[in-house]
Formats: structure tokens, sequence, C-alpha cells
């Protein structure tokens, strides 16, 4: 793509809250699709599940996270499955979370999966048909910071992925989310209570040893998934080599929780990836991979063996070539046109 034009182009966009501020509803960050189910719960009442289902919905459809603008097209789809094991009280709720994110391939059909992760400390209050309210600069309630801390984590996920460590200025939100929830009785947001939980999820993943995690999180998506179409061959050795380097990483924090996230959701892609590959590369990734990911050593060995199967579409939705412009040139030029701020603040916004 012309430079020049990639440049007009995320002007264009920055500049869009002031061209068509009547239409902000429209700039929301996300698709999501949600479920809640109590199979355990005995006295379970779907109704009151049913308002929880819309209620976290509209928190992601409803408010903007950020100040960039994101067409319907661009949106980021993530599935939340909310699975209720306990019911203490009418209104309050324990159980765990699966939040589930794929990104577009570009020029294909195709989404590669990102996270596929559970939240096993889940607790919170909920009453019927409200609202849930969030503001990142303090703590209103666990249900909203926890969905807030999510949002903010998914882009800045999904920005490492558009653009060399693009997703900086969301895991700072993360972070402050996590800060405001250390006076709360709630758990899963204190170092000392477990090492996988969201405060060391998201510490980890700003700690200078985990770089190389966010390197390949570029590398793996926009140099290499991003390119496969094109020459599957150096796309896949850009993955290795993006592979490789997390070996520093497993040196420095052995079995951390993000390299597990990362891997769970990444496994059976990379033994689709890796099946054609010739002996020598498969070999000298699967000697990789035993050592920095040994829990899914055998299903790696399928990797050695057999011909690749397609790779399915978890979400089903086409690449945006706008979106790729946008996410990954937005951040970079918004400081360039200070006046094209947006018509009213993001609650990103400090």
């Amino acid at each position: 793509m012309n430079p020049a034009n990639g440049m007009k182009h995320a002007l264009r966009i920055v500049c869009l809250p002031l061209l068509l501020a009547p239409m902000a509803f429209q700039a929301q960050e996300f698709n999501c699709q949600v479920s809640v189910i109590a199979p355990q719960v005995a006295t379970a009442q779907p109704r009151v599940f049913q308002s929880l289902e819309v209620a976290i919905k509209e928190f992601f459809q409803n408010r903007r996270f950020t100040s960039l603008n994101y067409a319907p097209a661009e949106r980021i789809d993530i599935n939340l499955l909310l699975t209720i094991s306990n019911q203490p009280a009418p209104d309050r709720f324990e159980g765990t979370l699966q939040v589930i994110y794929a990104r577009p391939v570009f020029g294909t059909d195709y989404n590669t999966p990102i996270l596929d992760m559970v939240d096993d400390q889940v607790q919170f209050n909920f009453l019927e048909n409200t609202q849930i309210e969030f503001t990142p600069d303090r703590f209103l309630t666990n249900l909203s910071s926890l969905l807030g801390f999510y949002a903010y984590f998914i882009l800045g996920v999904d920005g490492d992925t558009y653009a060399p460590l693009g997703g900086t200025q969301f895991y700072t939100q993360a972070q402050q989310v996590v800060n405001n929830a250390q006076s709360a009785g709630e758990s899963g947001w204190k170092a000392f209570e477990s090492q996988r939980n969201r405060y060391w999820l998201m510490d980890n993943q700003q700690q200078a040893v985990f770089r190389p995690l966010r390197e390949l999180l570029y590398s793996y998506h926009r140099t290499g998934m991003d390119a496969m179409t094109e020459d599957a061959a150096a796309a896949r050795r850009t993955i290795a080599a993006g592979i490789e380097k997390l070996k520093t990483v497993h040196q420095a924090k052995p079995a951390s929780y993000n390299l597990q996230i990362f891997f769970n959701a990444k496994f059976q892609e990379l033994i689709e990836i890796f099946k054609p590959a010739d002996p020598a590369e498969k070999t000298k990734l699967f000697n990789t991979l035993q050592i920095i990911d040994p829990g899914h050593i055998g299903q790696y060995q399928n990797m050695m063996r057999g011909t690749p199967e397609p790779l399915r579409n978890p979400v089903g939705i086409a690449w945006s070539e706008m979106r790729r412009e946008f996410v990954s040139l937005a951040s970079a030029t918004a400081p360039a046109f200070p006046s094209c701020s947006p018509a009213s603040p993001s609650p990103t916004t400090s």
C-alpha cells in the first residue's frame, strides 16, 4: 500500500468523530456474544441469567473504550461464556468466565485464535434488569471491573497483533483497573492469591522479560499469518523464529500464565501450519515446543507426521483491510493531529 495513501486514510479515520459526531454510537470496538449458564444451580432463575446476558452484551457494545473509531466490519469479535456454579444469595453469583477472541487473517475468511482462556475466580453481585456501570478511574463493582479488564486486555492483545507493541496504551488501562480493585474484597486481583489470575496476567504482559511474547504477537500474525497466502514457507519461518525467542521468557518465568494462555489458543493451529514443513524445520520447532509448552507435547507429536487439515474458522467473518490500516496506523498518526479529538470523551480519556 502506498504510505501516503495510508496516512491519508489514517487521518480520515482519526478525524471521523468530528465529521460524523451524531454517529458516535457506531464507533464501539466490540461485537460480543454472551452465554450465561448455571448447570449446577438448582434454584437458577432463567430470567435473571437472560437479563445478565443482555447487560454484559450492552456493556461491550454500547460503550466506547478508546478514542479510535471502528466501522462495523472492523469490530473485534469476542465470545464470553459465564458459567455460574454457585448462587449464595439472590443477587450474588460465583463461577467461571471463558473469554474467546479470534483475529481475522488478511486475504482469507479464516480467523486465527488469539485468546481462549478461563478465569476461575469470578464473583459478583447483579440485580435483574440493571445496567453495568463502569469507569476506568475507580472501582464500582466487581462485575464491571472484571468486564472492563478483559475489554482493555483484548484491545491490548489485538493492538499487539497489528503493530509492534501496539497494545501498550490498552494494557495501561487494564493495569489501572487492576490497581483500582486492590482494595476490593473480591479475589482474582491480588498478587498473593494465585500465580494464575488477573494481577499476574497484566503484570507479566508489561514486564520486559515478556517482550518476546508481545513481539511474537506481531510477527506471528502480521508478518506470519497475514502473509501466509503469499509465501507460506517464509511465513512459517517467521512464526518459528518468534517462538524460538520465547525460550528466554520460559527460562525467566517457567510455566508462566501468559505463555500457557498463548499456547492454549495456538497449539492446534501450530500443528496444522507446520505439518507441511520440511522435517528439519519441524524437528527444531518440536524441540523448542517441548521445552516451553510441555502441556501439549502429545498433540505436537501429530505435527511430525501426516498432512495438514484445513484450518477451521472459529468466528466466520471476513478480514477488513480498512481495519488493518486503522489499527496499525491510527495510534501512530493521531498525535500529529491534535485538532481531531473525539467529539465526546471516551472512557479511556484521562
